[in-house]
């Protein structure tokens, strides 16, 4: 748990701002389970894509199975909403 509070993850301010553009957008037409996983993307590429050296190097021994398996669902997560919104009928 000390990880978690003395970490720090580095985040672009131009992929802060894509996210900010693309959430408004989203919710301007109304689509917001589309802003949602929008956000959730975001989420998990900065988490997990973008500081993966970082959290790798500083925690090699807290992070294990349990992340990737995590990491995981959160694909799954994303994979079930997609089938969702291609799915015809209700909105």
């Amino acid at each position: 748990m000390d990880f978690l509070s003395s970490s720090e993850l580095t985040i672009p301010a131009t992929q802060m701002a894509m996210l900010l553009m693309l959430t408004t957008v989203a919710l301007l037409f109304g689509r917001i389970k589309l802003a949602l996983m929008i956000t959730y993307l975001f989420t998990l590429y900065w988490g997990y894509v973008l500081n993966r050296t970082y959290m790798f190097k500083t925690a090699s021994e807290s992070v294990g199975h349990f992340t990737w398996i995590y990491f995981g669902f959160g694909l799954l997560v994303v994979f079930f909403a997609l089938a969702g919104f291609l799915r015809p009928g209700r909105r």
